[in-house]
């Protein structure tokens, strides 16, 4: 779909017009899954934020400036939401981590004495990039933009927090 179909529909949906809506819905879902799940990785957190994309096109369609390029609007509103999802699961998974809860370990994706190294001996900053990383599966330039720095930094820091787990696990078991 172009940029001017999508605008059309946008200003239908605007003045109310839910066949609009709905024909916005079937002729951008495909591309807006694909781009969520991009940030995501998993379907059940896409299909989630395709539901609150749409959600929000609808309450907020008042914003949308006819004329503009719609696609740019509606996948700003998805990496926005998709941005949110990922600062949400990085902040549980962090709850997780400091309670030292063992559901990590059950299922499998990181041991008790390497949360409890992580704890000991790594900033929050570095546990965020760490779990980012290893546990989310993010790129480091992906990791630069959520955290708002230089991949150079993120880059640098993820090797200087592995190091300090190394460091930390060597005297765990001496």
């Amino acid at each position: 779909m172009d940029g001017r179909q999508t605008d059309r529909l946008l200003h239908a949906v605007a003045t109310g017009d839910n066949k609009a809506f709905e024909q916005l819905y079937l002729k951008t879902k495909n591309g807006v899954y694909a781009f969520l799940y991009s940030y995501l990785n998993n379907a059940q957190d896409t299909e989630d934020a395709m539901q609150t994309v749409y959600l929000k096109v609808k309450t907020n369609i008042s914003s949308y400036k006819i004329g503009t390029n719609g696609r740019a609007w509606l996948l700003q509103i998805a990496k926005n939401l998709a941005l949110d999802v990922i600062k949400k699961n990085a902040r549980f998974a962090l709850q997780i981590q400091n309670s030292k809860d063992d559901l990590f370990e059950e299922s499998g994706f990181i041991k008790g004495e390497i949360l409890e190294a992580m704890q000991k001996a790594l900033t929050e900053e570095e546990r965020r990039i760490v779990v980012l990383h290893v546990l989310w599966g993010y790129k480091h330039r992906e990791i630069a933009k959520f955290l708002s720095c230089p991949t150079g930094t993120v880059t640098s820091k993820y090797k200087r927090a592995i190091e300090k787990l190394r460091r930390e696990l060597k005297e765990d078991s001496v």
